[in-house]
């Protein structure tokens, strides 16, 4: 076995502070207003989506064996080390000593095993089908086995490409099962659940027993607050301490707001436009001149400029440029007139009715300006608007039609994002090319960086040439800060948007 040299793990020592024996007492309040509804399903990391939004909540909750803490991008987490073999099948984990999960009940092996098996979030069939047997050695030793070298194992394992790392007690949920997990959630993250009010909020409070520190505050509240006006009063009255998603007029006035500060987050985020029924020969998206007039049609500078502040870079592909393997490649121009001009190639002179529109909530100045442009050229949609959970179910499950806006800020890497929406076997896809297919399989087995690089970026260029996106751009979520804070640790991780919260430091 080969050790990996995690230099992260020194930072996350050095930046993680005093340890939980030494640290002092956990103190304070703080409320966290998100921009989505709190859905319970996030409560339980089997389930997690494609989707940045639920790691604030995971990541307070659960903790995993591997995963992104300040200072490195993958360090090692409830592990205290991990090897990879020089052959690449097996992958070797050792579980910290000591490590209790929020009920007392010790954390073993046979928890990692089981939280393994029962993931069914995002990639898990890709890692079901990659990992071939798990070996619990003793207690605190369990190796993964694979079937053949797959060099993005620990960026499924190890990121919040997926949920399947985070590890959540056996013994209890067998006792109260799934829908008894997700009413009353335990994990091994820094803070432990308190209460869930449905639609409205959930209290957590510091776990001291956490591995990495005792948290500065002994109180979490995040709030489930949808409209962009409301949250930017609560942080201006003070009854918020962050405020997710301020875009527009409502970042500008945070801005203006003497006390406030506006943060922007540097993580793998992406917006752009799927055409769902591209593959139905009988619908106009089936006609790739339809979907290019699209891509045309935007507007991206101005759509940055409304709702980011100009802090979001228009996008060509839909990999954020932040990612490892993402091929780096300006937009398609703004141009109406050649947008229009293929319209009439294809046989709509005159435009169509393309019916319902469905964003990602609740990123309203972006869709809105998406419309706008749309309807310009003759591509008349209509606004159909959907609470985030819903949205995300109906898009896993295919119900979604027409065409639709994502919002992704998953991390790992190209190939994770390639597997996800670009792979025809893809857990969002509606469909796919043989020869972006093939482009994905062979790279899942090449373990030269420069040659998957040169495989990977010619995969994107094939979903350009397809084009089977309309990209926008790069999302800089842009986060409000109140006068209370005076550490805010947005940023402190790496290609993530959420600070680690027991790290929060609030004003004396």
């Amino acid at each position: 076995m080969q050790r990996w040299l995690v230099v992260g793990c020194l930072l996350v020592a050095l930046l993680g502070g005093r340890t939980a024996d030494s640290a002092a007492e956990p103190k304070g309040e703080l409320v966290y207003a998100m921009h989505v509804t709190i859905a319970p399903a996030w409560f339980d990391p089997a389930e997690m989506p494609s989707q940045i939004t639920p790691f604030l909540i995971a990541y307070g909750l659960h903790d995993a064996l591997v995963r992104p803490l300040p200072g490195v991008r993958m360090g090692s987490a409830l592990a205290e080390s991990w090897t990879e073999s020089p052959d690449g099948l097996t992958y070797e984990f050792t579980l910290r000593p000591g490590l209790k999960f929020h009920n007392g009940d010790p954390c073993t092996t046979a928890d990692v095993e089981f939280s393994f098996k029962r993931y069914k979030g995002a990639g898990a069939k890709e890692l079901q089908a990659k990992v071939k047997t798990i070996e619990m050695v003793d207690a605190r030793t369990v190796r993964f086995h694979l079937h053949a070298p797959w060099p993005d194992f620990m960026a499924y394992y190890g990121s919040t490409a997926t949920g399947a790392g985070l590890v959540v007690p056996k013994k209890y949920l067998e006792q109260v099962g799934d829908d008894g997990f997700k009413k009353h959630p335990i994990g091994l993250g820094p803070y432990k659940f308190v209460s869930h009010t449905p639609g409205i909020e959930l209290a957590l409070e510091a776990y001291e027993g956490y591995w990495r520190k005792v948290p500065n505050l002994k109180r979490i509240t995040i709030k489930g607050v949808p409209e962009a006006t409301t949250r930017l009063a609560m942080l201006k009255r003070g009854e918020a301490d962050y405020a997710s998603s301020m875009d527009g007029e409502i970042a500008e006035e945070v801005k203006r707001t003497p006390g406030l500060a506006l943060v922007d987050t540097r993580h793998a985020s992406m917006f752009w436009l799927e055409f769902p029924e591209q593959w139905d020969p009988k619908s106009p998206w089936a006609d790739k001149r339809v979907r290019l007039a699209v891509n045309y049609a935007l507007d991206r500078q101005a759509i940055n400029e409304a709702s980011c502040l100009g802090f979001c870079p228009p996008a060509g592909v839909i990999v954020p440029r932040v990612m490892d393997y993402a091929l780096q490649t300006e937009p398609l121009p703004y141009d109406p007139k050649k947008a229009k001009q293929l319209l009439t190639e294809a046989g709509y002179p005159n435009g169509f009715d393309a019916g319902e529109f469905t964003p990602a909530p609740p990123f309203t100045i972006v869709a809105e300006g998406v419309v706008n442009y749309l309807n310009a050229v003759g591509i008349r949609v209509r606004m159909h608007t959907m609470e985030r959970a819903t949205f995300l179910s109906a898009w896993r499950d295919k119900k979604l039609r027409g065409i639709f806006m994502a919002a992704v800020g998953a991390s790992g890497n190209a190939a994770t994002r390639a597997e996800a929406f670009m792979y025809s076997k893809g857990t969002y896809a509606y469909g796919g090319h043989t020869d972006v297919d093939a482009l994905y399989e062979q790279q899942a087995s090449e373990r030269d960086p420069k040659k998957r690089e040169a495989l990977l970026h010619r995969l994107q260029q094939l979903s350009i040439e397809h084009v089977m996106f309309a990209p926008i751009m790069d999302l800089r979520g842009l986060v409000g800060v109140g006068a209370r804070v005076a550490e805010h640790q947005i940023n402190a991780i790496p290609v993530h948007p959420y600070p680690a919260l027991e790290d929060i430091v609030l004003k004396p």
